[in-house]
């Protein structure tokens, strides 16, 4: 048995650093680095699971082509010359464009990128932009800061407030809770904002209920009883900020009252955490799921102004921590990537993918090809997706299981895990470490690491010498721009894990990176974009007060929150015991439609239906809520993205998975029928 350091892959705000035991050739045990500063020895269920991931026996091992139906193995020379064939043709057929390229982010390996390589070698594909994750929040912030950059993770020692605003730290950033529990015990007063009563909630001083898709209008009304309070940071805004008259207007044109109705937030409670914002300094730490709406830029961009006007940006203590963009800046992509080589390009969002392959002309889109993602299961409208797929001539999936997609594929094509190859990881969400991940093991059968396939793809298609290089060389090539860092592969190898040099705090300086070099609460770039660029009350698309109709119909909210188990729909298939699709509902559900826990039941709305088993939240949720976790593969039950809806948030870069309205009725167990 020998023990190695290497680090988690998934896709998560922590990338821990792993301690992995190997025995016989195989994946024994997964510990944490107690040596790495941020994750400090601790790990979740999630990144222990890799180990059950890597030694399942259900992993893909041979090349698989569908023929009538069914798939049947063949070998890798015969599915890479079919492949780079069909690419070959439809290219010189329709065009490289009629290729679509799906990637998402299963794996945060430095080199899992290089499909972008290949495609741009290609001459350039239909490729995939925005993020079903996080994508109107990184957009908002570049509006109004230029970047969107988050404080480092030992800042919050210097907060004198801290307020958690819709991001359930215990499930999906475990560092962060850990931190927050020790800020409490210092004295730092915690405070979660949250329509649901979380673990996060549970250690705070206070927890505030909030109606799901109305945290900007709160954040409008905080900063209402600010000026009223005067408590404002009047130099921030005169100096260093544009655009605030126009906040102030609109803020003129709404009551405090009208803001408490629609928030369903009292106005005692705004009213303290007006307070509480001026007592700098007040840290923000943002989550995901609120910006998941129709009107979701626009709910960022009302906390960010917040933070902005309170005195809180640019501040030790302070920050609107959403993402941070600075630590995947640094590493040379460019040199990674050949962006030059793309001759012809178009895009289609990610969250409207099956939209646009299904409408798409000059060319239609003929053959896809899918990598480190899961649309049928994690793209929103699953049957919409699932027509898609069937529309395309030709599906590539490469993948380390059978997953919903793959078996809607034509070729399916068996890759590595974490630690059947070597690669370095980063986290671009809440710390500024990279970790090195050696290959520990042989992967199982014949599974080829992603790099592989591209390398002998591009060989056929006449553009091997673009992929001749070493993974150490290609290492190094990512690395280039950090040379003068003093951060090497021979130093990162030796040591595990590199700090890299980014801003603790961001916008210490106030010089922004927006076009005038200010804070915008009325964003240019926006502008120049073809948008207003001004804040604005906007609300849900589908709620009682902008569609009532549809609300009469289907009068409760869905949330589709991250599982705690599984990262998205990575490890379902491993659990010990089957799961099963849990529908949560609020007390107030459970009384007005009779539901019991443990009683089967069927959300529904125009787009699907799914069923599961009731549990009811019987404290601190707010009412007309129903969550149901996202990510569960069809044999276990099906994706809860057969209820929302693939529209764009309100910046066009983003997914409104969460701006969705369902009804529910019990039903009868499929186990009964």
């Amino acid at each position: 048995m020998s023990v190695h350091l290497s680090s988690c892959s998934l896709n998560c705000w922590d990338n821990c650093g792993f301690k992995v035991e190997v025995e016989n050739g195989k994946v024994s045990k997964i510990d944490g680095n107690p040596d790495h500063p941020i994750t400090k020895g601790k790990i979740c269920g999630r990144g222990r699971m890799l180990a059950e991931r890597t030694n399942s026996p259900d992993r893909l091992q041979f090349p698989l082509k569908k023929l009538d139906g069914e798939f049947k193995r063949i070998s890798w020379e015969q599915a890479l010359d079919e492949i780079s064939n069909k690419l070959y043709q439809y290219k010189n057929e329709f065009g490289s464009t009629s290729v679509l390229h799906s990637h998402d982010y299963a794996n945060g390996g430095l080199l899992k990128n290089l499909d972008q390589r290949f495609f741009n070698c290609f001459g350039g594909v239909t490729e995939l932009i925005g993020s079903i994750c996080w994508g109107s929040g990184i957009e908002a912030q570049s509006w109004d800061f230029g970047d969107a950059n988050s404080h480092s993770p030992h800042d919050i020692v210097n907060s004198k407030n801290v307020i958690v605003w819709g991001r359930n730290a215990a499930r999906t950033n475990m560092h962060l809770f850990q931190q927050l529990q020790q800020a409490k015990r210092r004295g730092t007063k915690l405070i979660v904002i949250d329509p649901i009563y979380n673990a996060t909630a549970k250690i705070a001083h206070q927890h505030i209920t909030i109606k799901p898709g109305m945290d900007g209008l709160l954040a409008a009304g905080i900063m209402k009883e600010m000026l009223r309070m005067n408590l404002e940071d009047r130099d921030f805004i005169a100096h260093h900020s544009i655009g605030f008259e126009d906040v102030v207007e609109l803020l003129d044109t709404i009551t405090l009252e009208r803001i408490s109705e629609l928030t369903e937030v009292s106005i005692i409670d705004i009213t303290e955490l007006a307070k509480i914002y001026g007592d700098r300094p007040t840290s923000t730490y943002l989550g995901l799921g609120m910006q998941r709406y129709h009107n979701g830029g626009n709910t960022i961009r009302w906390i960010d102004a917040l933070a902005a006007i309170s005195g809180n940006v640019g501040i030790t203590g302070g920050g609107a921590n959403f993402a941070n963009k600075q630590v995947g800046k640094s590493f040379s992509t460019s040199l990674l990537s050949l962006p030059e080589k793309r001759k012809n390009h178009r895009q289609f969002t990610m969250m409207e993918q099956a939209k646009s392959i299904l409408t798409a002309e000059d060319p239609a889109i003929k053959m896809m090809i899918v990598t480190c993602g899961n649309p049928l299961t994690q793209v929103p409208n699953t049957n919409e997706v699932k027509r898609a797929f069937h529309s395309v001539d030709t599906v590539v999936v490469i993948d380390q299981y059978m997953t919903d997609t793959a078996e809607l594929a034509d070729y399916v094509l068996p890759t590595t895990t974490v630690f059947e190859e070597e690669d370095v990881y980063y986290s671009s969400m809440y710390h500024h470490y990279v970790n090195y991940g050696p290959k520990l093991v042989d992967p199982p059968g014949e599974a080829k690491s992603d790099l592989w396939i591209w390398t002998e793809l591009a060989r056929r298609l006449g553009f091997g010498d673009d992929f001749d290089y070493t993974r150490e060389q290609w290492i190094k090539m990512g690395l280039q721009s950090l040379r003068d860092q003093g951060i090497t592969y021979e130093k990162l190898k030796e040591f595990g894990h590199l700090e890299l040099k980014v801003e603790d705090i961001p916008w210490s300086d106030y010089r922004f990176k927006t076009p005038s070099g200010k804070y915008e609460f009325t964003s240019s770039a926006a502008k120049q974009r073809g948008y207003d660029g001004k804040l604005s009350f906007s609300l849900p698309k589908e709620s009682e007060w902008t569609n009532p109709e549809l609300a009469k119909n289907f009068p409760y909210q869905l949330l589709t929150i991250h599982p705690l188990r599984s990262n998205h729909s990575q490890h379902y298939h491993l659990f010990k015991s089957e799961p099963k699709v849990k529908i949560e509902i609020s007390k107030d559900i459970a009384d007005k439609e009779n539901l019991k826990n443990g009683d089967y039941a069927v959300v529904w709305n125009e787009r699907g239906e799914i069923s599961g088993y009731i549990s009811i939240l019987e404290h601190g949720v707010h009412a007309k809520i129903i969550n149901i976790d996202e990510g569960v593969p069809a044999k276990f039950g099906g994706a809860v993205n057969k209820l929302t809806s693939s529209s764009l948030s309100d910046n066009g870069l983003g997914s409104t998975l969460y701006d969705c309205l369902v009804n529910i009725k019990a039903a009868k167990s499929h186990i009964n029928n």
